[in-house]
């Protein structure tokens, strides 16, 4: 017993995310070829971020690669080199007494309150620029609530009913899945894993894997990157326990760090500065 808390603790302060589909959908749904999210990147082991620029992926910053890390990310099937990775300043790395707390009392709602405080993204700048795959842009909106998004991920999976499988391996097949914004705050913008009667057709929520992974809408024809995986709140019935419908997953709300991503890149690099500062109206 302790293990499975050990393990839905893991889960559960950064929701890695993975996907979680609906119970009566088959999965075979909901997988996909890479082909159709070639702007994803695999962080070393498992994770995920996003090109955003030919030399710059973004993520989630508990996923990051460390800081002097020797790393590689994978995009569209190729390896590239990690050659430095900044973090927000405004990240805060969880104390483990939090988690202690946590598994002993049966109640994370403090692990919960000290990631909503956290600025929870980081960039990462690649040795070479990416070819033959195109960046995703930044959606710069606020009016993110109510919009239907895809995301994507290839770590563990499990339904809203039994809720995340513990043998699911964290880097599998690549599965997306959909949901509608349901709130928004400076930092975050999230969802809740609605069961069938409310869910969308392909449903979902986000598991345990594949933190950083995009969070993207359709516009203008093309996708814009609205948020990174980040973290989760479970039902009280399954409170360290991931996966079941009624949980809601937290999201880094893009839109608040626009100026930060420019600036970074800017600094970095003149010429992806002006790819960077040129985002499409939403």
């Amino acid at each position: 017993m302790k293990f499975r808390l050990l393990l839905a603790l893991s889960i559960l302060p950064f929701a890695a995310n993975a996907i979680v589909i609906r119970g009566d959908v088959d999965d075979s749904n909901y997988r996909i070829d890479r082909s159709e999210s070639p702007s994803l990147a695999d962080m070393p082991g498992e994770g995920h971020g996003v090109l955003i620029a030919p030399k710059w992926v973004v993520t989630a910053a508990h996923a990051a690669p460390m800081e002097g890390m020797d790393a590689e990310v994978m995009i569209n099937g190729e390896g590239y080199r990690v050659a430095r990775v900044i973090v927000h300043p405004g990240f805060k790395r969880m104390p483990d007494a939090l988690g202690q707390e946590a598994l002993k009392t049966g109640d994370p709602s403090r692990i919960h309150a000290f990631l909503a405080g956290s600025d929870d993204i980081a960039l990462i700048e690649l040795d070479a620029p990416v070819e033959h795959v195109a960046p995703v842009a930044l959606y710069q909106g606020s009016d993110e609530v109510t919009e239907v998004a895809m995301f994507v991920g290839k770590g563990a999976t499990g339904n809203g009913v039994d809720g995340q499988s513990a043998s699911a391996p964290h880097r599998g097949v690549l599965r997306r899945a959909y949901n509608s914004i349901t709130g928004a705050n400076d930092r975050y913008v999230w969802y809740r894993f609605d069961p069938p009667a409310e869910g969308l057709p392909l449903e979902g929520a986000l598991g345990s894997g594949d933190s950083g992974g995009p969070l993207v809408v359709r516009k203008q024809g093309a996708w814009q990157l609205i948020g990174l995986g980040s973290w989760i709140t479970a039902v009280p019935e399954h409170a360290l326990e991931a996966g079941f419908y009624g949980q809601m997953v937290y999201n880094v709300r893009i839109s608040r760090y626009v100026a930060w991503i420019d600036s970074v890149i800017c600094a970095a690099d003149g010429s992806a500065c002006i790819e960077a500062i040129q985002r499409p109206d939403h």
